[in-house]
């Protein structure tokens, strides 16, 4: 859920999209042979349920990525909140593409190889993105 609630921003359409997800790998469960990688598997449900719910509401909401940059010390709660609300603007920037993969791997914890197969696409692809991703970022957080 907290994969869904960073991607939409919006807890109550998390918890819902969350609902959905287990739901759709419930139901498919018992027609996949033993999977390789379970959790990979549950995030590809959730980001397809999260595409399909942008899709439907024509609607990107991106949740801004917690915290700050490593070093940069914030004096106060103030600061924070506006360092947050940067970071948010800068990653409402970046496409889908790019933001997915870095969300999964900077907020979620994902490897490069766990992302590879929960988007079907090579790690060399991923780690194209996440380059590309971290310098637009950069760029647009400056």
């Amino acid at each position: 859920m907290n994969y869904l609630y960073r991607l939409l921003g919006d807890s109550a359409v998390a918890e819902d999209l969350a609902q959905e997800t287990f739901t759709r790998a419930w139901n498919a469960h018992r027609q996949l042979p033993a999977l390789d990688n379970p959790r990979a598997w549950l995030y590809r449900i959730a980001t397809n349920a999260a595409r399909d719910h942008f899709r439907r509401a024509r609607l990107i909401a991106w949740l801004p990525l917690l915290g700050h940059e490593p070093g940069l010390q914030l004096e106060g709660p103030e600061e924070q909140a506006v360092e947050s609300e940067r970071m948010r603007r800068a990653l409402l920037q970046l496409s889908p593409n790019y933001r997915i993969p870095l969300v999964l791997y900077t907020c979620q914890g994902f490897t490069v190889a766990e992302i590879a197969g929960a988007l079907s696409l090579s790690r060399a692809a991923v780690k194209q993105r996440l380059v590309r991703a971290r310098q637009q970022l950069r760029e647009a957080f400056e």
